[in-house]
């Protein structure tokens, strides 16, 4: 169920959702972060300098042999306090109503976000890493290298965001 702290803001629009799941994910870990409320989280990962921890559960370990030798990750999370029924939505530092799937608001279908973090350090397992804008406690569902060669795409535009 989605937390009431997200509510549903005028202009908004919500539909039912679907009876039965489709898939299953694994939590591999939880993310520790200093943001306990929704309102104090950051807007964007990139505004926020703040050092947080991911901790892998211990069967996982194994995975993170050389993941020491990126400079970046891009962790994948589970936004479990976001609702799922939204498909209008109304930011609120926009204030205009714009479909789900042309924004990054953790309200969607399936709740899974994503950053590219700078790692710091591994430490057994956990990892100190810059770069995330989500609550303490939040499930990750994945790690995976940062790769500036593939990854980036320097002339992406979304036309909405250059007009405001």
């Amino acid at each position: 169920m989605a937390n009431p702290d997200f509510g549903v803001r005028e202009g908004e629009v919500t539909v039912d959702l679907p009876a039965d799941f489709d898939a299953g994910v694994y939590f591999i870990g939880r993310i520790r972060t200093p943001w306990k409320e929704r309102k104090d989280c950051p807007k964007n990962a990139r505004a926020s300098d703040a050092v947080c921890t991911v901790e892998l559960d211990p069967q996982w370990v194994p995975a993170l042999k050389e993941v020491e030798t990126c400079s970046h990750l891009v962790l994948l999370y589970w936004m479990d306090k976001a609702p799922r029924n939204l498909v209008r939505q109304v930011p609120g530092q926009y204030g205009v109503q714009r479909g789900t799937f042309a924004l990054r608001s953790p309200a969607r279908p399936n709740p899974i976000a994503m950053s590219v973090v700078k790692l710091n350090d591994v430490d057994g397992n956990k990892l100190s890493v810059v770069g995330l804008d989500c609550l303490d406690g939040t499930p990750l569902l994945d790690i995976k290298p940062y790769f500036a060669s593939t990854d980036s795409a320097p002339d992406a535009v979304v036309g909405w965001h250059t007009r405001k």
